[in-house]
């Protein structure tokens, strides 16, 4: 599994929100501005967020984006599956799950499905919040 700078940068966007979630609505510009990533990018982004319910979004004066819970609703592994599709280690494991035609005589199915549950345990065991207040990860060891 690789995480794509998609699925990084909607990460560190939903850690801003969650540290800035006291000021109201934040304006695009300023998130951009602070992550360091072009408006262009960021929006397309937001966006998969916003049509997803983990943001709301207004235009206009007094717009921006704001969480739509509180960062201890959101776990890290949701917000990559939006952003990436998938969290499986593999191809066979991605979908529904139907898996692959060799599946059945497939030595090595059963190691990468305990990874692929390993990954999303640990991923979906960690939200936004624990990130806003351990921001290095030292606490994320496994």
């Amino acid at each position: 599994m690789l995480v794509s700078t998609k699925g990084r940068y909607a990460l560190r966007v939903m850690i801003d929100l969650a540290e800035h979630q006291a000021a109201g609505r934040i304006p695009l510009k300023e998130i951009a501005q602070r992550q360091d990533v072009s408006e262009k990018y960021l929006e397309n982004i937001l966006s998969v967020l916003v049509r997803n319910g983990l943001l709301s979004g207004m235009r206009g004066k007094g717009g921006g984006y704001r969480l739509t819970q509180s960062p201890d609703q959101f776990t890290v592994g949701q917000v990559l599956r939006l952003t990436e599709g998938t969290l499986a280690p593999v191809s066979c494991l991605e979908g529904d799950g139907a898996g692959c035609e060799r599946s059945a005589e497939c030595s090595t199915i059963g190691m990468w499905t305990e990874l692929d549950k390993m990954i999303s345990g640990y991923l979906d065991g960690i939200t936004i919040a624990d990130l806003v207040a351990s921001p290095r990860g030292y606490d994320y060891v496994i």
